[in-house]
């Protein structure tokens, strides 16, 4: 019953947030000079943290991730909790700070990132023309980073107007947080409300909506034979398993948003022999959960349409992170952050993305949930991944602020 009260005066208080008109207020003063004081040691956390690999599964790189900010957490004062999960090869942090007033705020990031062992020290952190680069550097360890100091200009201002702040880390989010998904969903049903600490996006803007992820596989079953001497007893799982991601890949429906891309395929080891086995998988996502319904039932039905004769093919849908819709509570939250971002004299842009998230998990239970409040930066995945240095303060500002209003009863 208390939840259920708790909930109600979060929307109450979401809905006269959003009638007030962004240009209207000044910026919080101290606030924004904490914000600026703290953006060289900001810097220096996340050079600490670039530089360690933390791929997903990578113990070693994890563990150092993970303590680093296990150790910033407790001089904050949150009491800490390590969540072991022996599928992420880690352990997730759960860690919470209590304060005098009645809102329950999730705060989330993830410690792994894409990058192989050794990618830290091929490409360390580094600043060029305003820009900070190395493997992680805007997701999600900028992440970690902002919501570290956020915190820490929070606990200089003595604020402490929330029920409960919980920061979960995340060690395997970047495979589909599968090890932490229960752990995820558990913890954002006990909460009011979630800002997820992905990156800001590169035109400086939260995400109010993401798609869904899964993956499609195909098996393709043939006949072995001497691709020299007798290629014509054999039967072609490779060739097969071509013609099946030329027309499975057109599944995709461009209104709907959904998109289904051929990304790993395997035939075969030898040159002079038939492939007997083949298999391809794709990357499908979705902003409609139905449409993960319609791709696999289409998979079934579109595979049956075979090249090479003989040869037997079966498809599956792995399904990952859901949708994360945006909602009326959403949006009420989006005009609390474009009014604290108009203290600054800036504009947030709203968007969503074509990449899954932990928020999806958070949104999928009913907790009011907006992503994006990470450090701003772009080409994520790849070598030239980057963070905006100037980004740093706003976005400090920009949490502590929303952990403030989010407050307030």
């Amino acid at each position: 019953m208390l939840f259920t009260f708790s909930r109600t005066l979060l929307a109450a208080t979401l809905a006269v947030s959003f009638a007030v008109p962004a240009y209207s207020a000044e910026p919080h003063k101290q606030i924004q000079a904490q914000s600026e004081q703290y953006k060289a040691d900001a810097l220096k956390l996340l050079e600490r943290l670039v530089n360690i690999d933390s791929g997903s599964g990578y113990e070693p790189g994890l563990t150092q991730v993970r303590d680093i900010a296990v150790d910033e957490l407790k001089q904050l004062g949150f009491s800490i909790e390590l969540v072991p999960d022996k599928a992420a090869n880690n352990s997730h942090v759960v860690a919470t700070l209590k304060g005098t007033g009645k809102a329950r705020i999730l705060l989330m990031a993830h410690m792994d990132t894409v990058f192989k062992e050794g990618s830290a020290a091929e490409r360390p952190f580094h600043i060029k023309d305003g820009r900070a680069y190395g493997p992680g550097v805007m997701d999600d360890k900028g992440g970690i980073v902002a919501g570290i100091y956020a915190l820490k200009v929070l606990k200089d201002q003595g604020f402490k107007d929330y029920a409960q702040i919980t920061f979960l880390l995340d060690a395997s989010e970047e495979t589909g947080s599968d090890a932490a998904s229960e752990l995820i969903r558990k913890t954002a049903k006990a909460h009011d409300v979630t800002l997820n600490l992905e990156p800001g996006r590169p035109a400086d803007g939260l995400v109010v909506w993401r798609k869904g992820s899964a993956t499609a596989v195909v098996e393709v079953k043939g006949k072995a034979a001497h691709a020299g001497v007798a290629p014509e007893l054999g039967r072609n799982a490779a060739m097969e398993a071509a013609h099946q991601i030329l027309q499975l890949g057109k599944l995709g429906d461009e209104e709907k948003k959904t998109t289904i891309n051929f990304t790993v395929i395997k035939a075969g080891d030898r040159t002079n022999v038939i492939p007997d086995q083949a298999t391809a998988k794709a990357d499908v996502r979705a902003a409609l959960p139905e449409e993960f319904d319609r791709i696999e039932k289409d998979l079934a039905r579109v595979s049956a349409n075979k090249l090479i004769p003989e040869t037997e093919v079966k498809t599956s849908l792995q399904r990952g992170l859901p949708p994360m819709p945006q909602t009326p509570e959403s949006d009420k939250l989006v005009a609390i952050a474009q009014g604290i971002y108009g203290e600054l004299g800036k504009t947030l842009t709203i968007e969503g993305s074509g990449g899954a998230a932990d928020a999806s998990l958070s949104a999928g239970v009913g907790t009011p949930t907006l992503d994006g409040f990470g450090i701003v930066g772009g080409n994520i995945h790849t070598p030239e991944e980057y963070a905006e240095v100037e980004s740093v303060a706003p976005r400090v500002y920009l949490l502590s602020r929303m952990i403030m209003e989010l407050s307030k009863r």
